[in-house]
């Protein structure tokens, strides 16, 4: 009997032993199986975030949108979602230049802007009437069109993009701004190119001085501009200080008293912005925003300082799709030709 007892003492100790190793084995093992897995999870999750970028198509100028959209894409790997913002009568022509080019892999949304939003808010002015153009004001109503982001980028369209696109998108905004922009005086480069064609870096080029709701704000008119041009905006700030209703409010003043205006630096769209701004708001990469490109149509940069360069504006009247214009080898590198045929090219030779 004893033998026998024995015998079933050692396959019971076997059996708790091999019990316990099992259960040893997915204690010790699963988390670790997890943690791959989370892992695994994860990543394509931070992969996957969405960059939105917004851009506007306009008439005459869609060319424009095409070369900046093709330029980020082409320069970057992120998930980027672009919103490319028109009038009801452009939408379709952008639609399908895009579809029948190679820019159909893109992620994309068409969102169509309803002008009627600023009936009563600009005052007409016939000294620069493309700054009055519906689209340049987008801007201003960013939470409007984009619902489901945090933080989104806002480009002109007479950008390229030489940079990847998530550099931009990692801008950091301190707490409590609504949005990031360039500083006029950022850049030593570009004090030459300002001096040498007269514009503007401060708020006397974009105010009226002689007004007292100008005056009664505070701001020094030496007071350094910025130009909004290239956002990084955060949505829930902007919502949470009610921006685009204290925008409406300064364009609605310009409209009775004459604050500011298209003869002046910047037009009727940043002025509203440099006041609402003020003293409020994060500083974007200098090397982000290389300006001023289309302000001359002789004067030009370096080739070693616009390489360097993450981002190109052609701000200004000479833009790189008409003729005259400078650098436009750089933004033609990234045109896709109209495969309508409706877009073309301004060059001395056509």
């Amino acid at each position: 009997i004893i033998p026998f007892v024995s015998v079933n003492q050692i396959l019971l100790l076997l059996l708790v032993l091999t019990v316990c190793a099992i259960l040893y084995n997915k204690v010790h093992q699963v988390p670790s199986a997890l943690k791959n897995e989370t892992v695994d999870l994860e990543s394509p999750e931070e992969m996957e975030e969405e960059i939105p970028v917004v851009i506007c198509a306009a008439a005459g100028r869609m060319g424009a949108a095409i070369a900046a959209i093709s330029s980020i894409y082409s320069n970057t790997e992120a998930n980027v979602l672009f919103y490319i913002v028109g009038l009801k009568t452009t939408i379709p022509h952008i639609r399908k230049w895009i579809e029948n080019s190679k820019l159909k892999e893109i992620k994309f949304k068409v969102v169509e802007f309803n002008p009627m939003v600023l009936k009563g808010k600009i005052r007409q002015d016939a000294s620069r009437p493309e700054l009055l153009q519906p689209l340049n004001f987008v801007r201003f109503y960013l939470p409007l069109l984009i619902q489901k982001h945090e933080k989104v980028i806002y480009l002109d369209d007479d950008i390229i993009v030489q940079g990847d696109i998530q550099e931009l998108y990692d801008t950091k905004l301190a707490p409590g701004h609504a949005a990031a922009f360039s500083d006029d005086c950022d850049l030593p480069s570009t004090h030459e190119m300002v001096r040498s064609v007269g514009m503007q870096n401060t708020y006397m080029g974009f105010l009226d001085y002689r007004k007292q709701a100008i005056r009664d704000l505070g701001i020094s008119p030496s007071t350094c501009s910025f130009n909004p041009g290239v956002i990084v905006a955060n949505m829930t700030e902007w919502k949470h200080q009610r921006i685009t209703k204290q925008l409406e409010k300064w364009m609605q003043r310009n409209v009775e008293e004459n604050l500011y205006s298209s003869t002046l630096g910047g037009g009727v769209a940043t002025s509203p912005m440099l006041i609402v701004f003020h003293g409020r708001y994060s500083s974007i990469n200098p090397m982000w925003h290389i300006r001023h490109l289309g302000w001359s149509p002789d004067t030009r940069y370096s080739e070693h300082f616009l390489q360097e360069a993450k981002l190109l504006h052609w701000n200004g009247r000479y833009k790189p799709w008409d003729y005259p214009s400078v650098h436009t080898d750089l933004w033609e590198n990234w045109f896709i030709p109209d495969p309508s045929g409706k877009f073309k090219l301004t060059r001395p030779d056509s």
